[in-house]
């Protein structure tokens, strides 16, 4: 092989790995420029395309997406119960018409690891980064309200893990971390596995124009949805036009039910049972429903 096509060859190979960076483009435009299969239904739209392989940040991608415009009647609410359940149990036991999996929990536990409060009641707290310490862990450094008619808030808590306490809002939830601020993307640390590596991935966004976007990425599926690295999801959150997003609980947990879009509700492929099916959900903490 001729010498000048090795560095050629290495600086594609580059731009093509998670963390690279690169001129996204041509990613962009192919977002804008995708071919959306769109569903109107009561009070809300429901998108869904699936990038081949190679096609959206070199990789294969199955996205889908519900967007609530700002005068649309349907509201927001934090979902929970006394033990876990699969994002479609708790979207059924309260009629909501779309539902998406909600932050993170102890898996061994059923417990949250984030702070949580449903209409009024506290359901979990952030764990500390040690026993003692006052100090919030990475996956807590984003807090969602919801406001009035259940809009949606995002804020940016301190360090100090208690500080959600002193919210005035009936319902909070915190995760994390923040992908979008005031429309810039929030720098992520690239020592995390789970900030660079591609996973499954849910996360809220606000744009300008007051409407609400619920995102879920599918992945661990090879040349079908490979999954996002934070950086990629935050990058797509701003192209689909939010100023604001935050990051959810992903992997396994990643979840979008709508109520009759499918015989089981379950648009995505949750892979907690390490398939490519609609079969895998796993049972959660927390639920974010579209009522």
């Amino acid at each position: 092989m001729p010498r000048t096509v090795i560095p050629l060859l290495l600086l594609l190979l580059a731009s093509c790995r998670p963390n690279a960076q690169a001129d996204y483009t041509a990613d962009s435009l192919r977002l804008a420029r995708a071919e959306w299969r769109t569903d109107s239904l009561d009070g809300f739209t429901l998108k869904r395309y699936n990038f081949g392989e190679g096609a959206l940040f070199c990789s294969a991608q199955r996205l889908f997406m519900i967007e609530l415009p700002q005068d649309s009647p349907r509201r927001l609410i934090f979902a929970a119960d006394s033990a876990t359940l699969t994002v479609d149990e708790m979207a059924r036991a309260r009629g909501a018409a779309a539902a998406v999996n909600g932050s993170f929990f102890d898996m061994r536990t059923g417990l949250p690891v984030c702070y949580l409060r449903v209409e009024g009641r506290q359901l979990g707290e952030n764990t500390p980064q040690t026993p003692e310490s006052v100090n919030r862990k990475y996956y807590q450094y984003a807090t969602m309200a919801l406001g009035s008619g259940g809009r949606p808030l995002l804020l940016v808590p301190d360090s100090n893990r208690l500080w959600e306490e002193g919210l005035p809002h009936p319902d909070v939830m915190t995760a994390g971390p923040m992908l979008l601020k005031d429309g810039a993307e929030v720098p992520q640390r690239d020592d995390r596995t789970f900030v660079t590596n591609r996973y499954n991935r849910t996360a809220l966004g606000l744009r300008g124009d007051g409407s609400v976007l619920l995102l879920v990425a599918d992945g661990l599926v090879r040349h079908k949805a490979e999954g996002l690295t934070l950086p990629e999801l935050a990058r797509l959150m701003r192209w689909l036009g939010c100023t604001d997003a935050i990051n959810l609980d992903g992997g396994g947990s990643s979840t979008i039910y709508v109520r009759d879009a499918t015989p089981g509700g379950v648009l995505n492929h949750p892979t907690d049972n390490m398939r490519d099916d609609h079969d895998g959900q796993r049972r959660v903490s927390s639920a974010i429903l579209v009522l």
